[in-house]
């Protein structure tokens, strides 16, 4: 269960990191609504995992998906440019949160 809410949790980190770049300094309402529901429900996820899981491990989980996912999204959504290095770099990313379960 504890990995359930660590990966739920780093989904929540690309959310509260993405309305944060949204709220302009915290100057749009609903984005800076949606950062700071993201941001407690992230937190308190991560607390709850770390119950269980060792706070390295489950650390770098949690930085990972959220890093990657937030990645993707500007790229996708935001028009940050995308490269095959930057692909592959966020593919090491996920291979290496992957490594991180596998050996856990």
């Amino acid at each position: 269960m504890a990995w359930v809410v660590l990966i739920i949790s780093g989904v929540l980190e690309a959310v509260w990191a993405t309305a944060l770049g949204k709220s302009e300094g915290f100057s749009r309402f609903w984005p800076t609504v949606v950062f700071a529901v993201g941001l407690v429900m992230s937190m308190g996820g991560l607390a709850y995992a770390l119950r269980t899981l060792p706070v390295g491990t489950g650390y770098a989980v949690w930085v990972g998906i959220g890093a990657v996912l937030t990645v993707t999204y500007a790229m996708v959504f935001d028009g940050e440019a995308a490269s095959v290095l930057k692909l592959l770099m966020l593919a090491g990313i996920v291979g290496c949160v992957v490594g991180l379960k596998i050996l856990h």
